[in-house]
């Protein structure tokens, strides 16, 4: 049998969400919890790693083994609340097809980045938000943005170390937005590439500060070259927003 799961959590205790030896992961802690609910060793597959810090509104797993048949999949989630520390949670839980597969099912996946653009930080967004002091040009980031839309090369916003067979990506949608003092920037794609999401990101950043002119941003994803595009922004103000099967 094998089950769904939609899954939330803040990510500032975890060393990202695939198990590692000698860290605490959020697969980790939830794996743990699940085998001592069903009493077994379980198969979990996520629809994508995070890094430390980073966190999910939505992120999506599937787990296998002999799980109770007569237990409807939507009280899972009630069951689990009780076995989980307080930053990770089950939204939702169903019955899915031996066949499917949460990381190459995915169709897009939607991420958030969240500046607090201010001169001094919110406190009550320490750790799920990177604070940007200096007055940020939305308008002109949301129209950097839109320029790379579309299906292209994106090896100039990989950070080294992920070995993969193609940097090619599509974006299907990258915006940003002001709400108050919030900056929040937005990009959906077919799958991203190592960094990608902050470097992006940062990349808007430096173009709002005039390090980057939007005019360059051909130039920049023809090259290839990571040394031309933006900074790696922190992972603390980057979420998984969205997963589409």
């Amino acid at each position: 049998m094998k089950l769904l799961l939609e899954i939330s959590y803040v990510g500032t205790a975890y060393h990202g969400f695939q198990v590692q030896e000698n860290a605490v992961t959020v697969q980790g802690t939830l794996q743990k919890a699940l085998e001592e609910f069903y009493g077994q060793p379980l198969t979990v597959t996520g629809c994508s790693r995070t890094d430390a810090g980073v966190h999910a509104r939505s992120f999506c797993l599937t787990i296998e083994g002999e799980l109770f048949p007569n237990m409807p999949p939507e009280k899972l989630p009630l069951a689990m609340a009780s076995r989980l520390p307080s930053d990770i949670s089950v939204r939702s839980a169903k019955a899915v097809p031996d066949g499917f597969h949460a990381r190459y099912g995915v169709k897009y996946k939607e991420y958030e980045y969240y500046i607090w653009n201010a001169p001094t930080m919110d406190p009550f967004l320490f750790d799920r938000a990177w604070h940007m002091p200096v007055k940020l040009d939305e308008a002109q980031m949301d129209r950097a943005a839109k320029t790379l839309i579309g299906k292209r090369d994106f090896a100039a916003f990989m950070a080294q170390g992920s070995p993969v067979n193609s940097t090619v990506r599509e974006i299907k949608y990258f915006d940003c937005r002001r709400e108050g003092d919030l900056v929040i920037i937005r990009v959906a794609a077919d799958g991203f590439l190592y960094n990608m999401v902050r470097i992006l990101s940062g990349t808007l950043v430096d173009i709002s500060a005039g390090k980057i002119d939007i005019s360059d941003i051909p130039g920049i994803t023809a090259s290839k070259d990571r040394r031309r595009a933006g900074q790696t922004l922190p992972a603390c103000g980057l979420y998984l927003n969205k997963v589409v099967y």
